[in-house]
Order: C-alpha cells, then structure tokens, then sequence
C-alpha cells in the first residue's frame, strides 16, 4: 500500500487494519469472520479506552462519592453495536468494514452474547451500568465473570435439555485483567480469641482475580467500569501428586476453585449444590468489598468517613453477606466497636428487593453457613441480638428455625431498602417485611425500574428509531421523556404509514430468520404475539398456552368464523431443577407440534417456542411484537422490565395489574393496555375459597374442554399421561389462580383481535404506546437512585 493510499484511508478503517495486523496478527487475505470482528472491536475498545481514562481521572479528581453495585448478574449481551451506537460511531464503523469487502451485520453478529444473567435481574444491572455512565455517576459494577454462565438452552422431544454455555472459547476483547488485583477469600476453618480480638482462620483459599469492561455511556463522555471475579486455586497444582502419577489429583485444587466461577446458578437440590451457590455468593461479595476498601484507603484517611464517599447497592439478596463481612472487615480487622462498625456498614449499604415470593428471599442452613463462613455466623448472630435489644419485644428474627434469612439480614443492615415498582414497593410494605417496615417507617422507598433506550430502541429498532428522530430529532436518544413530543405529530396518516411499514418490515425481518434458524414459516401479517421470560408458574405460561388450546379448538369448531390470524411466541430457561416449569416447555412444544401440522387451524393459529432465549434473541423479537403477555398473578411480579421494552417499541400489552404494568397502562392510557384478571387483593380473597378451581372449571366450558384435551393425550397421544401433573395443580391447588383468571383472559384476547383487525386503530395505539414509554427510561430511575439512596452527584460532562 502507498504512502498516499494509507493517508487517504478512513481512520475507523485503518485502526481496524492495525488491529487486524499487529493484535491479531493476521493479513486481510487470509482473515476471517472472526478475526475482523476482533480487530474492529479493539479498534472500537481503543477509543471508550480514551473516556475511561479521563472518567477516572475526573472521578479522582473531583473526590466524589462512588456507587458500587453489586450483583450476581449482568446480562450485557453482545457490546460491539451497543458500543459504536453510545460513541455514535455506528455509521462510521458501518462504511468502513464495508470498504474492506465485508458484510457489516455479519461482522457484529458474530459476536458471542456474553452469557452473564438469567433474565430482568441480570439485564436491569446493565442498564443501570450503562445509564450510570451517562449520567457521569462514578460507579463501578463488581460481579463474577463465569466461564459458562447460565446454561445453553435446546429441545430434545420437546424437552428442555442443558449443555454448558461457551461464550468465552473465543478471547473477549472487551476486558482487561488486572493482576494487580487479586484478594484471597477464605472459607470454613475455625475462630478463636487473640489479645481480645476473635480472628478467623479460614480452612481453604481460592483467589479472586479482576477482569474490568468498561461501560460507555451515551455520546462516550463518560465510561464506568464492570470488574467481574473470577476464581483460581492458591496453589495450582500438587506438583508431588502429580509426579507420582495422580494427575487428576494433582490438578483438584484447581478444578475445584474455578468450579465457583464456572457456571451461573448451579442446580441447589443438592447439598452440594447449595455449598457453592453460597460460595459463589461469598466469594464476590468478599472480592469487591476488598476492592472497594482498598479504593476508599487510596483517597481517603479515615474509615468513618465511608458513607460519605462510597454506597453500596445490594442487587437482591445474592449479596446480602455484604452486611456481615463489612462489619468483619471494620470490627475484626480494622478495630473499630462492633456498635460503630454496624452503623457504619448500614449507612454504606443498600438492598433492592426483587421479589414477593417466599422462596426467592434466600434462606441458608445454620449448619451450612457455621460451616463454611464460621466467623460470618457468629456476626450474624450478634447483629440479630444487637438489632433485637434495639427493639424489645418488636424485632424480627434474622435466623429462625435453624436457617438465616438473607432478606432480613439485608434489611436489618440497609440504609435504605427499595422496591422496583409503585405496587411491588407498597406490597414490600404489607406482606414480606411488614413488621421491619414496622420498626423502620422511613427505610423503604420506590425506584420504579427503566430500561436503556440506547439499546431497546435506538439501536435494536433503528426503523422505528429513524422514524421518531425524523419527526422530533434526536436529543430524545439521551433525554427519553422528551418521546412526548412524538404524540403530537401522531395524526400525520403519513406517518402512521411509515409506523406500521416499519412494523412488519421487523416482523419479516423476523420471520425470515426464524425459518432459516428453525425452519418454522411464519406470515408476517399474522398477529405477533409474544411471551418472552423465565418460566415460572407465577408468569403463567400455562395460562397462555391454555388459551391457545382453546382458541385452536375454537378455531377446529368453527373455520370460517373470521379468525384474526396469530403466531404465539414463547422464550425462556426453566431453572435445572425446577421441574414443573421444564413440564410447562414440554407442553408449550407438544402443543405447538399439533397446531403447527393442523391444516384446518394452522392458517390461523401458530405456537413456536424459540430456544436458547438471551440478549440477541430479545433484540430480534421485541421490535417484530404485536402483543406482549404480561400475564402474571397479581401481586407476584415485582416489577419487570420486558413489559417497559414491548411497549417502547409499540407492542400493545395484555397483562394483569401487577409490577409495573400498573404504570404503564398509567402512563399509555387504559384504552392502549388490554387489561384482564384480578387485582392483587382479589387474588388473596379469592385463594380462601378452597375449591376456587373447581368453581373456574365449572363456569367455562371453553377451560374445561382445553383440560380435557391435555389430559386425554391429545398432545401427547405416546403417553397421555405427560401432563398430569399440570393439569393436576390446576385443578387444585392452582396457587396461581391460572383457572380463575382464564375466562377474563379469554375475553381480553378476543378484544385483541378484534383491535388489531382495524389496522389503523391498532397503529395508532401501538404508537401511542411508544410517545408515552418514555418515563420508563432506566436514566430516570438512576436519577431516582441517586437522589433519593446514594446520595450521589455527577461528575464531568454527562452530568
């Protein structure tokens, strides 16, 4: 290449040709797709590196007070597209990995979706990661860098089958290894008295070691830090096993350290299965709380000065030993009193409440926790005595019945205990933590969740995207509540065109894939209607597919009825051991297989279920749905936060008054929500009546012949009996109420249908719910954060 040539070349271009060159050392004639992809994201990585410098040195420089957020998930998905959109270099990027000859989608899709997260817990922690950065808030999010993450979802016979994800095989160029930072967490081992101090020797060791990714936030003038843990053996190998022949033995030390960060939520059946959740809990908790005190000793000189200058959010109570082990860091370590070492860490720590279900508000064996975190029990302990001589007569007991519960423990140590929605947050209040709400009037306050409209709309639905800036500009990218204005230019019929062209454009974009990837034809002018989350009895899969059931024998009974054509799409991971929700996909795909092959119903009515659910799934699907089934029981989901992306991307949701659809529909107008089921008190009247399925079943014919299909085998003629268990709990006890609310649901889908066959109606109403999304901008609940539980400032330019 000449002189004149390289002068002439793009920057983006030449970066990514360095890169190609002198990082992954190969010539662009015998590069592959993997290899182009690498050299752009490094040469992308290159400049977020230049603002995570000046961020930090800003953050220094400026002595604020820090934000650590700390969760056992972050869902970041696939980061080069969310990268270039945040530095606005997505066009840029776009031309030059066109003028080198390559296909510029294949190149980003290319790109491993980082297998970090479940679900809404792990995907909120991103979005806050990526609203913190732009909103210049100096925030760092601690995690664990797991080498498999959560389990690679397929089907064998319509079962549920798990294989280990393998997202890292290939080198991730977004982090960096910090070997300077490395703690060593210890476990069991015994405690004993010294010079009047009680000091914990542990039995075993593994080390933590960092890996940061940074985060940029929108436009690149701010970028915070994700420092995932990952774990290895003190002493790697047993060099004297080893030679003596014993090489698996040999090597045991190591396996066993990096089982604690091989694999998102091991299967806790088990006892052993239990163990190493608690020490995965342990372990990153204890890393990042090093980490953060090592931080804090750098700027600062004395340790009570620690509430005003770090907080500390406890994401759920996977972090909740974060109360214990401050306390052990300043008591036992630091010498500071107990009493003053209580305060300290609860005017530092957070805890957000995720959930209203008992057996998610974690709860560990005393043995097991006197075991394996001998001294942490014994803090424990004293916190529980201390906080119940504060309180005589009144206090709630942190262990109870031979277990600790980590709800109560994250409480009882938190400056300030959050809901996620309006509801969920005044249900904390009545039911979970009635009697500490009780003892500490003040101490629960609502941030209702959002989510990042750089991702879930700008860059996942750059249609609908280049729609709304057309009319209203752009400054709505970074300032989401400004998607009011779209609703004034909502009567221009030109536009409304453009709104539904944009619409089945996605859905074709969407179909195409699914029967390349599937081989399953869809008909993008079908209704899409779509249900994408974990599988839970509380979200109600079963409801849906019930329903589905119905309609198709509706459809078989009458044909030519007019029926509104409609594909159902389901997505989500049943938990290994949750055995009923794998039944409940087993069902979802019996169902599909039948109605799928019925050339009666099957031009109006399709059931796929898309394996493998995650990040990139999401991006496809939610810019392609008509509907979002927000369908769960009153009163269980806390709040969500897929209901907030359907209907920023204009899909209409048929949902219960539960989490935040209670806001939204607030928020798009009870006439854009189809509203069914009963309401969280009615749920609880309702569970009193002890035959309340029986009385359901009885009143709808439609719900009993749908039962009476599943349970005759019509699904399942090589063992009629698959289902029994299903249709078994529904029967009674049903806790979910799925029969009692089937014929209201019922009703509320055939509106569905009859809205969407008046086209013009239902654009309408799907763009209404785009203006009006966009208080549910994850920008405003960090806002909501900062101010109301941080205490935090911006720093910098994003401020």
């Amino acid at each position: 290449m000449t002189y004149q040539e390289t002068q002439a070349r793009p920057e983006m271009q030449d970066a990514i040709l360095r890169h190609l060159t002198y990082t992954i050392g190969k010539d662009a004639d015998h590069a592959t797709l993997h290899d182009w992809r690498m050299a752009l994201s490094f040469a992308v990585r290159d400049r977020i590196v230049d603002s995570w410098f000046a961020s930090t040195r800003a953050a220094y420089g400026a002595g604020a007070k820090r934000v650590y957020y700390l969760s056992m998930e972050f869902l970041i998905g696939r980061l080069l597209g969310d990268a270039l959109v945040n530095l606005r270099a997505d066009a840029e990027a776009r031309a030059a990995v066109e003028a080198l000859g390559l296909d510029f989608d294949k190149v980003l899709h290319d790109e491993p979706d980082a297998a970090l997260g479940n679900g809404g817990l792990g995907r909120l922690a991103a979005c806050f990661l990526e609203s913190l950065s732009t909103l210049a808030c100096p925030a760092m999010g601690y995690g664990i860098r797991y080498e498999h993450g959560l389990f690679r979802q397929s089907f064998e016979g319509g079962r549920q089958v798990e294989e280990a994800e393998t997202w890292l095989q290939q080198r991730h160029p977004w982090e960096f290894e910090r070997p300077e930072a490395i703690y060593p967490v210890g476990f069991g081992g015994h405690v004993a008295e010294r010079e009047g101090k009680m000091v914990w020797t542990p039995g075993e060791a593994v080390l933590a070691e960092a890996h940061d990714t940074p985060v940029v936030g929108w436009e690149g003038r701010w970028t915070n830090t994700l420092r995932l843990w990952g774990a290895r053996a003190v002493d790697p190998l047993d060099l004297q096993r080893f030679n003596y022949g014993d090489y698996l033995g040999a090597a045991a030390p190591e396996m066993l350290a990096r089982s604690i960060s091989r694999v998102l939520y091991p299967d806790d059946t088990t006892p052993a299965g239990k163990e190493l959740r608690l020490k995965q809990e342990y372990f990153f908790t204890a890393a990042s709380l090093h980490d953060i005190l090592r931080r804090f000793d750098s700027e600062h000189g004395d340790i009570r000065a620690l509430p005003d200058k770090v907080a500390i959010q406890l994401n759920d109570t996977h972090p909740a030993i974060a109360g214990p082990e401050l306390v052990r860091l300043l008591h036992d370590e630091r010498g500071l009193p107990f009493d003053e070492a209580v305060d300290l860490a609860r005017a530092t720590l957070n805890y957000t409440n995720h959930t209203l279900l008992p057996e998610a508000l974690e709860k560990w064996p005393v043995d097991l926790m006197g075991r394996l975190l001998p001294r942490h029990m014994m803090l424990i302990e004293r916190i529980d005595a201390d906080h119940a001589a504060r309180h005589p007569g009144r206090s709630v007991p942190i262990v109870a019945e031979g277990e600790v519960n980590m709800g109560t423990l994250s409480f009882v140590m938190a400056n300030r205990v959050n809901g996620v929605s309006a509801l969920h947050t005044e249900l904390v209040k009545e039911t979970v933590f009635a009697d500490l709400h009780a003892l500490h009037p003040a101490r629960i306050v609502n941030q209702t969740n959002g989510v990042t409209p750089r991702r879930w709309l700008h860059a996942c639905n750059p249609r609908l995207s280049g729609i709304i800036t057309g009319a209203i500009g752009e400054a709505w990218v970074g300032d989401l509540e400004r998607l009011s204005e779209f609703e004034a230019h909502l009567g221009d019929a030109g536009l409304q065109e453009e709104i539904a062209g944009a619409k089945r454009a996605n859905k074709v974009d969407l179909s195409n894939w699914v029967a390349a990837a599937h081989g399953v034809s869809l008909d993008p002018d079908a209704m899409f209607d779509v249900q994408i989350k974990r599988i839970h009895e509380y979200k109600r899969q079963h409801l849906n597919i019930l329903e589905a059931i119905a309609l198709w024998q509706a459809i078989r009974a009458n044909p030519g009825a007019g029926w509104t054509p409609r594909v159902k799409i389901f997505g989500g991971k049943a938990a290994p051991g949750y055995v009923f929700a794998k039944k409940i996909i087993h069902l979802i795909n019996d169902v599909a297989r039948v109605l799928n092959a019925d050339p009666v119903t099957s031009p109006y009515l399709k059931v796929v279920f898309l394996p493998n659910y995650n990040v990139t799934l999401a991006e496809r699907l939610i810019p392609a749905a008509d509907l979002s089934e927000q369908i769960s029981t009153a009163g269980k989901e806390a709040s969500g936060t897929g209901n907030m992306k359907f209907a920023l991307n204009g899909a209409l949701t048929v949902g219960t008054l539960d989490g935040a659809n209670v806001e939204i529909r607030d928020h798009v107008g009870a006439e854009n929500f189809f509203l069914f089921g009963m309401t969280a008190p009615e749920v609880v009247a309702r569970r009193g009546l002890h035959d309340h399925a029986a009385q359901a079943i009885a009143a709808d014919p439609r719900l009993a012949a749908a039962l009476e299909a599943i349970e005759q085998g019509a699904f399942s003629s090589d063992d009629p009996g698959r289902f029994h268990d299903i249709t078994g709990n529904l029967r009674g006890p049903d806790y979910f109420l799925v029969c009692s609310d089937f014929s209201d649901y019922w009703r509320a889908q055939r509106g569905v249908d009859a809205a969407y066959r008046d086209p013009g109606r239902w654009t309408r109403m799907a763009a209404l719910n785009t203006a009006r999304s966009g208080w549910f901008s994850s920008d405003r609940t960090i806002r909501g954060y900062m101010a109301d539980i941080w205490g935090a400032a911006p720093v910098g330019p994003g401020a």
